[in-house]
């Protein structure tokens, strides 16, 4: 504890002899002080005086030198100013002088214009004078020329008029073939003549083609008098029992069955195969075969027309629709398959119909079905489109398909874009090359009704058809048909190939004219 106490009692004494100093120092010291502070004051009040002073002296300068800025700003926008008004006053005054040119330029022209007016005026009485006295020219003239000619004004018009239409048909005949082209290739269908449906149906120069079908025995076989049977028993009631004309060469090798009827013939030729190959020929036999060939086909029709419907993807056809159009498997037209034409053109008017964003459905529908009357059509009166129509409007197909049916030879009017591409398709599918043939006999009747026809136009000398018949080339007389009328001949030939023959494509026709003049030089004296 002793420790403690002492160390206290040294800092008690350290604090007393600090304090004393301190009063002491403050006393001494502190007069001084106070007069430097003093002193100090006075030196900052006049610095302070000065600076202030001076501030004053510098703003009072300021203050001038941004006034003579101003001044001198002022005066340069009011220069400015007074020389802008003073271009504008300029301009003004050169406005108003082109004004006034402007203006007496104007009655310049208004006092020219009405000279003119006047002017105009006086050369339309001339005119009128003129032309009075032209029409009484004219008049004089027709008399004067009334009596020279002894032709009247209505009997010189008429010669005038004639010689104005040869004229005419001469400047058409170079237009006649440009128009002609345009039209066909504008076309979008093509018409069927009534005269290939005839031909098609019963026409004589294509029932050897058309009606009949051939049938080779085995050579060096007997079986021609079995065939024909006692007195012609066999003969009579095989023609009884298929409906079809047995007919036997005289070599006895061949055999014709004839009849328009396309299912019978081929159930008659079934039947004949039948008969031809076990030899066990009588009429009991043959009655029998018949019925059973008959049972067979339409089995195999109703399936031929299943088929072309589910190829197409139809649904809802009626069941007698279906039959029938298995019945176009026997039938066929200028050598065409119906039932396959029928299907190609359900795809060229479903294809049509997609592009043209149409109901492909009922388009391919109504193509596979514009022929059905054709299955019909030798056992009911009337075309194959009506039959076809009235067919489709018993087995309830609508009314777009059974305008198709029947429009599709434009036998009536087309009331849907599907019978138009119909009608389009129908002519494609039968158009292609190959899709339908003809016969040799035809094709030489054709080439020469071609060339008669091009040898009884006036002035053609000669007429050769070439290229199997798709161009004629005409030879005209040079002393009857001039260079003018080579054109008008060829055109005129063209429109009768057109009005009077029927013919598949485009026949090309050229007429050639020629002058040839021939003489002989001959030496005198020497032999003829």
């Amino acid at each position: 504890m002793e420790n403690p106490l002492m160390q206290l009692a040294a800092g008690v004494a350290v604090l007393l002899v600090g304090a004393a100093l301190g009063w002491f120092l403050n006393n001494r010291l502190g007069s001084s002080s106070l007069e430097a502070c003093r002193t100090r004051a006075d030196e900052t009040v006049r610095a302070a005086r000065r600076s202030a002073e001076q501030a004053k002296q510098q703003t009072l300068l300021d203050t001038r030198q941004e006034a003579f800025k101003i001044k001198n700003r002022a005066e340069k926008d009011i220069r400015s100013k007074k020389r802008q008004l003073q271009k504008k006053e300029r301009d003004l005054r050169s406005a108003r002088r082109k004004l006034a040119e402007d203006e007496q330029e104007l009655e310049m022209r208004g006092e020219a214009m009405t000279s003119a007016e006047k002017g105009f005026e006086d050369r339309e009485k001339e005119l009128d004078l003129s032309r009075q006295e032209l029409e009484n020219l004219i008049q004089e003239e027709n008399v004067r020329l009334e009596r020279v000619s002894t032709m009247t004004q209505d009997e010189a018009r008429k010669q005038l008029l004639s010689n104005l239409t040869a004229d005419a048909r001469y400047q058409a005949a170079s237009l006649i073939k440009e128009i002609k082209d345009e039209a066909q290739r504008n076309a979008d269908k093509e018409a069927t003549r009534i005269i290939a449906l005839a031909i098609e149906r019963a026409a004589s120069d294509q029932s050897a083609e058309r009606s009949i079908s051939n049938f080779a025995l085995p050579e060096g076989s007997d079986l021609k008098g079995r065939i024909i049977g006692h007195e012609g028993k066999n003969i009579r009631a095989f023609e009884a029992a298929t409906g079809m004309q047995m007919i036997i060469d005289d070599d006895g090798q061949n055999i014709t069955l004839s009849g328009f009827n396309p299912v019978k013939r081929e159930i008659a030729r079934r039947v004949l195969t039948i008969l031809v190959k076990d030899g066990n020929i009588h009429p009991r036999r043959i009655e029998e075969l018949t019925r059973r060939q008959v049972k067979k086909l339409d089995e195999e029709m109703k399936r031929a027309g299943q088929a072309a419907v589910k190829e197409l993807n139809l649904r809802n056809v009626h069941p007698e629709i279906v039959k029938h159009l298995g019945r176009l498997r026997f039938r066929t037209s200028y050598g065409q398959n119906v039932l396959d034409h029928s299907k190609e053109v359900a795809y060229f008017t479903g294809m049509m119909a997609a592009e043209l964003r149409l109901d492909e459905t009922e388009a391919r529908r109504a193509g596979l079905l514009h022929d059905i009357g054709k299955a019909v059509d030798y056992e009911r009166e009337g075309t194959h489109p009506e039959i076809g129509a009235e067919m489709g409007e018993k087995y309830g197909e609508s009314a777009a398909v059974i305008n198709a049916i029947a429009s599709h030879h434009e036998d009536c009017e087309m009331t849907t874009p599907i019978s138009v591409l119909v009608s389009a398709a129908d002519s494609l599918s039968g158009a292609r090359p190959g899709a339908r043939r003809k016969t040799v006999a035809e094709y030489i009747k054709r080439i020469e009704q071609l060339e008669d026809l091009a040898n009884s136009m006036k002035g053609v000398d000669q007429s050769y058809a070439l290229h199997a018949g798709r161009e004629i080339r005409v030879i005209a007389r040079s002393k009857q048909v001039d260079d003018a009328h080579v054109e008008m001949l060829a055109s005129d030939l063209a429109t009768r190939i057109q009005s009077e023959m029927d013919y598949p494509g485009k026949i090309k026709v050229t007429v050639i004219r020629e002058t040839r003049a021939v003489a002989t030089a001959q030496q005198q004296g020497a032999p003829a």
